[in-house]
């Protein structure tokens, strides 16, 4: 047996590929097409927010330590406008949410708490103490702060604090441009219907959205017969045009399985069998500075394995952490089945009534079930045993997305 055919425990194949992937570099986007890219630089507050004292609520700008029941209304502060008279003992200012302070009002009474008639307002309910509803300078961030590392995927909010701080533009992480093949003449495209022992093509278009939710930009995608001569020339345009090329179906031990045999022409093959379920047969080479993915056919294995060695290499090539895979421990809710490599069985975690974490698998585990990931929000993490494991045991999980409260 050749090194490249040891079995490897998952930490030590994910950590070979994080060994073998670099960061793309980065580019200067303009912010509107910065959303969910990875940010290349530390970004440092250029000034204060807000840079002045901003009503928080609609009503009448005040001195707090006034006790004058009735006050003159004079004119105050719109939003967008610098107010010109200052507020004193006996008068109140109109004004509006986010909009200036006036000088010398030191407190805003909202207007639920007035009564208005003409032009004098009765204070019904006085601020309790100055400052109230009044948003001080630099409350939301003080020049010189950090604002957000490098490294960080922005999403609405970092977007809408750089807009804030005028960052019309931004220096992200280049997006790796991913090639998704799916292999196999039983395999036909959804449009068509299944002659007799073939099945529609799910892998594709599986692999080509959870590419571009890793922030890949998926540049060329197709169906590939088991024909040698295709499976070449099409790998030949995935690296001419590609960072990294990702396939399902052809890595297993079978004779028509031609992406495994194949791979050792265009590039070092670095293993080929990982000690997990669903994916065992899983093939990582590299051209150069260029991944390839070979991942097995069954839909179940193939996103899985997605999931634990294609992302974080895809986070590492925008400029962003690889991303540990935390595991939260938590209670299985039934009895759970071991196998005999370490299993990844797709569970729905919820939080329950005593703040516990309780996990549910999603029902049947084959690796064909795609609806196994349907409503799953984790990974359960069973390791390899003959024993069942009983019901309140607690196992780890990694989590792809939050727990949700039990029914």
């Amino acid at each position: 047996m050749t090194d490249i055919d040891r079995m490897l425990q998952p930490d030590e194949a994910r950590d070979i590929v994080l060994a073998h992937t670099k960061p793309l570099g980065s580019e200067r986007v303009p912010l509107l097409e910065a959303g969910g890219r990875v940010l290349g630089e530390r970004l440092i507050a250029t000034q204060s927010l807000p840079p002045f004292r901003a009503a928080t609520m609609d009503g009448f700008a005040v001195v707090a330590g006034d006790t004058s029941r009735e006050r003159r209304i004079i004119a105050g502060g719109l939003a967008g406008s610098v107010p010109d008279q200052p507020v004193e003992p006996g008068v109140a200012a109109r004004i509006m949410t986010g909009a200036p302070v006036p000088e010398g009002a030191d407190a805003v009474v909202p207007i639920e708490n007035t009564e208005i008639s003409g032009d004098v307002v009765t204070i019904v309910k006085p601020p309790a103490a100055p400052g109230e509803n009044i948003r001080p300078i630099g409350s939301d961030m003080l020049e010189g702060d950090v604002l957000i590392e490098a490294g960080t995927r922005l999403g609405p909010a970092e977007i809408g604090l750089l807009a804030s701080l005028g960052h019309a533009e931004v220096t992200v992480g280049k997006r790796p441009r991913a090639a998704v093949f799916s292999t196999g003449d039983e395999i036909v495209d959804p449009s068509e219907t299944p002659g007799q022992g073939q099945i529609r093509d799910s892998n594709r278009f599986t692999l080509t959205y959870a590419a571009q939710l890793a922030g890949a930009e998926v540049i060329l995608t197709r169906r590939i017969p088991d024909s040698s001569d295709e499976l070449r020339a099409a790998f030949q345009e995935a690296l001419d045009k590609a960072d990294v090329i990702i396939t399902s179906g052809g890595v297993s031990m079978g004779d028509r399985d031609l992406v495994k045999a194949l791979l050792g022409e265009f590039a070092s093959v670095h293993f080929r069998r990982v000690f997990m379920k669903p994916g065992k047969p899983l093939n990582f080479a590299t051209a150069g500075d260029k991944l390839v993915f070979g991942l097995p056919g069954n839909p179940v294995s193939c996103l899985v394995s997605f999931h634990m060695f294609a992302v974080p290499a895809l986070n590492v090539m925008q400029g962003a952490p690889a991303g540990k895979h935390a595991v939260t421990p938590v209670a299985v809710e039934h009895a759970i089945h071991p196998s005999d490599r370490i299993e990844y069985q797709r569970a729905r975690v919820v939080a329950g009534p005593d703040g516990r974490l309780l996990a549910r698998t999603t029902g049947p585990q084959q690796s064909a079930r795609l609806m196994s990931f349907v409503g799953a929000n984790a990974f359960l993490v069973v390791p390899p045993g003959d024993a069942e494991i009983p019901a309140g045991s607690i196992l780890d999980a990694i989590l792809f997305a939050a727990p949700v409260a039990a029914d």
